[in-house]
């Protein structure tokens, strides 16, 4: 993300403009863009402020007027799935997509697990193949086993 020219920076450059200067000469002066010193000039005649905009802070989503009926939906059924609350709010009048609920969720600090314990919920599609099972290390007791070291 860029950061914001300096206020010792902006103030500089409105002096030397307001001193007679075009916004080209001071463009080159200070080794900035033409752009930074013409929207800056503009924004200082229209508001007398040489403070950069501020930048970032909250965006607002459109489930935040649902909050409650979201969190109520999730406390009654807690199996619901995004694609049902979906539903149910394009029912209500909003239209969103079950991936910005879920965003929104994991924005207010919610998380789901498929099951309680964090395990895989099914079982491997298939079978390990024979060769990782014949790379195994033999048990102790087998046949083919390498003897035991003795110290000494």
């Amino acid at each position: 993300m860029t950061k914001s020219y300096s206020l010792d920076l902006r103030r500089r450059v409105a002096r030397f403009v307001e001193a007679g200067h075009s916004c080209h000469a001071a463009a080159r002066h200070f080794e900035v863009s033409v752009a930074f010193v013409v929207r800056l000039m503009a924004a200082y005649r229209a508001t007398g402020s040489l403070a950069a905009k501020p930048e970032g802070g909250w965006c607002y989503s459109k489930l935040d007027p649902h909050r409650e009926i979201l969190l109520q939906r999730v406390a009654e059924k807690g199996d619901i799935t995004m694609p049902q609350l979906a539903a149910e709010l394009a029912a209500r009048g909003t239209k969103v997509t079950p991936a910005s609920i879920s965003h929104w969720f994991i924005r207010q600090g919610y998380s789901f697990k498929k099951n309680a314990a964090g395990q895989r919920a099914r079982t491997l599609r298939r079978a390990p193949c024979p060769r990782a099972l014949a790379h195994e290390a033999p048990a102790p007791h087998a046949p083919g086993a390498a003897p035991a070291r003795l110290s000494g």
